[in-house]
């Protein structure tokens, strides 16, 4: 059992980050001759590190093996404060390089595919207007592996549709979310489509169209579902199932097909693609977008810069409605 810590006199002058940094290596290498190579430095300097750091903490941090190393329930403490304070010293080297030269940084994003293809091209668009020299890394993200990124700290912040992140959630306790805006679901074709110029579409009519949605478990396909449930009628038949929004805008424009999709897919997609909101009656449900960041970790200056773009080209989504005004030197 692992005694009390003194931090003054066993931590705080005996305790090295150098230390802390073989040890995660070879937690991650499971060896620590393998470690050693990575690091390009010897075994025995490696073995002296965790010797120190297990000496230092009173307690031994990795179980030895024939088939390697593993973390002890200590080691796995360690690793997880570790892994905190690393990336806030990160964080702080980023914030003085920022500081120094405010138009440079680096930002992790993850974002859905809806969000990527239709919202985050102007978020970036107008945030490279303003700080040119920053570099962005983008990174598809699905229903919630978000979640598990931005604990381990390797995502800053994520885009995502909000519907399912519930307040009382415990789940959902380590994130602070913020609702951007909330849009709504739409039926859209191309405009060479017979239905395009119609101006009042009953639902009925399009029970046996050629129709793209996402898969029977998707929040699309269950809107769509329950519109068609309500008025009594039989389920469209579904002629290609992807949650590809760019895939879906490509066929939309042949006229062949009819798809739902975000109306903020059409602030970019209605004029490269040619395609327009058919007059259909779906269901009123909000489709939540927000950005997640975790909760007790300080935001970069560029996370902070990044996070104000994105709330200003969220007001030209008007709230869900298909707005007007593009978001200013656009061009898709």
């Amino acid at each position: 059992m692992a005694k009390a810590v003194d931090w003054e006199a066993r931590i705080g002058r005996r305790l090295r980050l150098r230390d802390l940094h073989m040890f995660f290596a070879v937690v991650q290498s499971g060896s620590m001759a393998k470690a050693a190579i990575h690091l390009g430095v010897t075994q025995p300097a490696v073995s002296k590190a965790i010797g120190d750091l297990e000496s230092a903490l009173g307690a031994r941090l990795l179980d030895r093996s024939p088939q390697g190393v593993e973390p002890t329930i200590y080691g796995d403490a360690l690793l997880k404060c570790g892994t905190a304070v690393f990336d806030e010293l990160r964080l702080g080297i980023r914030n003085i390089e920022f500081l120094s030269d405010p138009t440079v940084g680096e930002l992790r994003i993850g974002s859905s595919e809806p969000i990527s293809a239709a919202m985050l091209p102007l978020v970036i668009h107008q945030f490279f207007q303003k700080y040119p020299r920053a570099v962005l890394d983008v990174h598809d993200t699905a229903l919630f592996d978000w979640a598990p990124k931005l604990r381990e700290r390797s995502l800053d912040l994520a885009l995502t549709q909000a519907g399912r992140i519930l307040a009382d959630d415990r789940f959902f306790d380590d994130f602070n979310v913020e609702i951007l805006f909330h849009d709504q679901m739409v039926v859209a074709a191309g405009r060479e489509s017979r239905w395009a110029r119609r101006r009042k579409i009953d639902l009925a009519e399009l029970v046996n169209e050629r129709w793209i949605l996402q898969a029977p478990d998707s929040w699309t396909y269950g809107l769509v579902a329950q519109a068609f449930r309500a008025r009594g009628l039989d389920l469209p038949k579904i002629s290609l199932k992807t949650f590809s929004v760019h895939l879906r805008a490509n066929l939309l424009t042949t006229g062949q097909y009819i798809a739902a999709l975000p109306n903020m897919a059409l602030h970019g997609y209605a004029d490269r693609f040619s395609l327009k909101v058919l007059p259909v009656d779906l269901p009123v449900r909000p489709w939540p977008v927000a950005v997640v960041t975790l909760k007790n970790r300080t935001l970069s200056p560029v996370t902070e810069r990044f996070i104000a773009c994105a709330r200003e080209v969220a007001k030209s989504f008007g709230g869900g409605r298909q707005a007007d005004n593009k978001v200013k030197g656009w061009r898709p």
